[in-house]
């Protein structure tokens, strides 16, 4: 059992877990609507790779400032509460505008428009959710409870998943809307309104205490922008520990070859499976990606959290990605032209590799943060937080652009009614092989994490030695 006792009441959990699903709506209510803009909106590959990447790239610079000012911020509020109400008002905002494209307006219009919309909605995205990260890594210094704080938050995450495939339906079907770009245009502002009132949420009700007397650094803008350095130097110092290391290459690995291909499961179901007949597809591309998720809801997390507790939390994590590689091999041979059907055997084994992911390493990189403070005397999850997701969003800037390259490469042409062959066998090569290779290299990178249970337990009881002396001394000071 854990040396303490942190157990956080279920309120709070739910709470956080409705910021996720903010957090995890948009970038999957993104992720379907980028198929208008080359399937509806004309744009070419390597419109898609650019608007992919540049504010990807954006975004990954600003999460390390992010950090440094929110884990320095004095406020009776706390550290993180008012950025991620700010963020979140922000990112709904911005979403609902982003998406207001017309195709009279030409695809050099709304290329710009879109590229420069971006980056007010990824800035958004950066003071939401570095605090919000960080927020979750303070619920709890029990190395169980962790793991239950992310699966709660990931069960409720995952709904995003589960509805957002369904807009396909909405988007394609004529008795809803004249076209799916009209679709997208009215989706995304219930999208926006709805997503930033979930993530304002744990800005309202997660508790934290005031900081106005925490010694912390002055932020000024003066102060913040001498202090790059200092933000630069914490960024390297926290990446030289190494099972945090290994957490970052590990998540970029499985996650970003997972992004690079997942926009293309439309593709493979409408142009092999129904060649090229979007409407004889019908609600096949949603029940992918929204029987995927429900299988991860109901299955997946609950299993990962089980066995994380049985065989620890690195064990787990190599099991469920090793079911995963299972899973990307069933479907090079369950995509059947004729039995679309077919494909749902593989699903349940598909959805361990991004189903387990999160769980567990947002719950490791909470127990990675504790050793960090042994070593350094420092309680950094604002940085910590914000340079795991910055491997996060700078790999899903390199996804992006490759998924591009990858429809350039293979000869994918959005206006021709069905795709030729080669085309058809480059995007399922692409689809399996891709997340196969990222998932065995992550496999091999985390094969040697140690901070196991016995150790966290260690680390959780000197902090507390610690923080006990430090207590004793001020209070004889005070005497």
């Amino acid at each position: 059992m854990s040396t303490t006792t942190n157990k956080v009441p279920m309120g709070q959990k739910i709470a956080f877990g409705l910021g996720m699903l903010a957090n995890q709506m948009f970038p999957a209510a993104m992720g379907i609507f980028m198929v208008v803009l080359v399937q509806d909106l004309g744009f070419p590959g390597w419109m898609w790779g650019v608007i992919f990447f540049l504010p990807r790239i954006f975004d990954s610079v600003t999460d390390p400032i992010m950090g440094f000012i929110s884990d320095n911020t004095k406020s009776k509020w706390g550290r993180r509460r008012q950025y991620v109400f700010i963020g979140a008002l922000i990112m709904g905002i911005s979403f609902s505008i982003l998406w207001q494209l017309h195709r009279e307006n030409g695809i050099d219009y709304n290329f710009v428009y879109f590229l420069l919309w971006s980056f007010v909605f990824y800035l958004g995205l950066t003071i939401f959710s570095v605090p919000y990260v960080a927020m979750g890594y303070e619920m709890s210094d029990d190395f169980h409870e962790r793991t239950n704080i992310m699966a709660v938050a990931q069960w409720i995450g995952q709904w995003a998943w589960v509805i957002a495939p369904w807009f396909w339906v909405i988007m394609y079907d004529q008795g809803w809307f004249e076209s799916a770009d009209i679709a997208t245009r009215t989706i995304a502002v219930w999208v926006g309104i709805a997503c930033m009132v979930c993530a304002m949420v744990p800005a309202i009700f997660i508790k934290s205490e005031s900081t106005v007397n925490k010694d912390y650094a002055n932020l000024t803008l003066k102060n913040i922008g001498s202090s790059f350095k200092k933000i630069v130097d914490g960024f390297k110092e926290a990446f030289k520990n190494k099972p945090f290391r290994k957490l970052c290459i590990a998540t970029f690995l499985v996650f970003n070859a997972f992004n690079t291909v997942a926009a293309f499961t439309f593709f493979i179901v409408v142009y092999y499976l129904f060649d090229g007949d979007a409407g004889a597809a019908g609600i096949w591309p949603t029940l992918f990606g929204s029987l995927g998720a429900l299988a991860t809801t109901f299955l997946v997390i609950p299993i990962v959290t089980r066995m994380s507790k049985i065989m620890g939390k690195k064990n787990a994590f190599i099991a469920s990605q090793s079911i995963s590689i299972l899973g990307y091999i069933l479907l090079w041979f369950l995509f059947i032209p004729g039995k679309p059907y077919m494909f749902i055997v593989a699903l349940p084994f598909f959805a361990f590799g991004i189903g387990s992911l999160f769980t567990l390493m947002m719950s490791m990189t909470a127990d990675v943060i504790d050793l960090d403070e042994l070593n350094t005397g420092l309680r950094r999850e604002g940085i910590f937080g914000a340079i795991y997701w910055w491997m996060v969003k700078f790999g899903f800037a390199i996804a992006g652009l490759l998924s591009g390259l990858i429809l350039s490469y293979i000869g994918f042409n959005a206006d021709a009614p069905s795709q030729s062959e080669e085309t058809i066998t480059g995007l399922r090569l692409f689809f399996s092989g891709l997340p196969i290779l990222g998932t065995l290299i992550a496999i091999l990178v985390m094969r040697n994490y140690d901070v196991t249970e016995k150790r966290s337990e260690e680390i959780t009881a000197e902090l507390q030695k610690r923080k006990a002396a430090k207590n004793l001394r001020k209070a004889i000071t005070i005497d």
